[in-house]
């Protein structure tokens, strides 16, 4: 098998040692290399933060990605990060990952192995797994993202299944329009179910221990019910692609469609949301279309099992009813944005 390439961006003294004692290969290597000769097919971006937040390196790299938006075409990754902290890891994978997926970068499930100053977020696992320490445990999600990554090989279908989800009023929703647009220029080619989260009172996730949730998973259900449960799981499952419709809402998403996340770990500690796609549209009416697009991407691929494609998200801004398509060349959008999916469905998307 061949090796991976770490792509680093700080000093990284503990994140280097533990990468070098990985049983897998790996090369590291200093980020601006990637500048110089192309990125590597597969690789691992290893960023570091100190005791303020994100280094200034680490911001040029996230210009140089956001400068070349092709230059990723064709790569699979994941990302590491090492905190001086206990602050800003993850949002610094989450808007590293948003925009290395815009430059055409894939994520296997999972793509993100991250280290607080303390490492007291892998406590569970350590214990989980009866590791000796928590830096034994972030080797072992070390060395489990870069087997994801290099093993990254996404199924495809002759006619996927998508299954369109949304919250949204018909008769005002700009996504729900946006989203009805981009499903007829998938035509034949997919198998196509919309499904509204409005119908009926959706319940949000309460919080079952590990114990009660998997009891409940492995029924394929979950102690709450409801709807959820009966409906949308079902569909969830029948699923190869999820396309996500999420107006912005105080730079968040819905309350609906975020209890419907929350609720998704029955499945996840299954492994039924393995090797699914997530796709998004997000609709802003003013600004944040970012936001909301990083916060589902966090939930489903970061911390959830949903393969992240390239160019996984379609943001636009629109306010009065209809606006989004009158816009101009919003057509040519969504042209682009459904032949992205029929891409990453149909055909190999790394």
């Amino acid at each position: 098998m061949a090796g991976l390439t770490v792509y680093c961006c700080g000093p990284l003294p503990r994140l280097r040692r533990l990468l070098q004692g990985l049983p897998c290969a790996v090369r590291l290597a200093d980020w601006r290399e990637l500048l110089r000769d192309g990125p590597a097919r597969r690789c691992l971006f290893a960023l570091g933060t100190d005791e303020l937040g994100p280094l200034p390196e680490t911001l040029e790299l996230l210009r140089r990605i956001r400068s070349a938006p092709d230059r990723f075409s064709g790569c699979v990754a994941g990302v590491a990060v090492d905190g001086a902290a206990e602050l800003d890891t993850k949002a610094l994978a989450r808007q590293l990952i948003f925009h290395l997926s815009m430059a055409g970068c894939a994520f296997p499930e999972r793509p993100l192995a991250e280290g607080t100053g303390s490492l007291h977020n892998w406590t569970v696992l350590q214990k989980r797994l009866g590791l000796p320490s928590r830096e034994a445990a972030w080797a072992a999600a070390l060395e489990a993202l870069c087997l994801r990554v290099l093993d990254f090989s996404p199924q495809q279908y002759d006619k996927p299944r998508l299954l369109m989800l949304h919250a949204s009023d018909h008769a005002t929703s700009n996504t729900l329009a946006l989203g009805e647009r981009i499903a007829a220029q998938l035509g034949e080619d997919f198998s196509v179910r919309i499904m509204s989260l409005r119908n009926g009172a959706i319940e949000d996730c309460r919080g079952c221990s590990y114990r009660v949730c998997t009891h409940f998973a492995s029924r394929g259900t979950c102690f709450y019910g409801g709807s959820i449960a009966t409906e949308v799981f079902p569909a969830v499952q029948s699923s190869d692609v999820l396309l996500l419709l999420l107006p912005n809402y105080n730079d968040a998403v819905g309350a609906n469609v975020m209890a419907f996340i929350n609720r998704l770990s029955s499945l996840h500690v299954s492994g039924a949301l393995s090797g699914k796609t997530l796709f998004a549209v997000v609709v802003s009416g003013y600004s944040g279309g970012d936001l909301v697009a990083e916060q589902a991407m966090g939930a489903l691929c970061l911390n959830k099992s949903f393969l992240l494609p390239p160019r996984f998200c379609l943001l636009e801004t629109a306010n009065d009813p209809g606006e989004i398509l009158r816009l101009p060349e919003i057509e040519a959008r969504v042209r682009t944005f459904a032949a992205q999916i029929r891409l990453c469905a149909k055909n190999r998307c790394d």
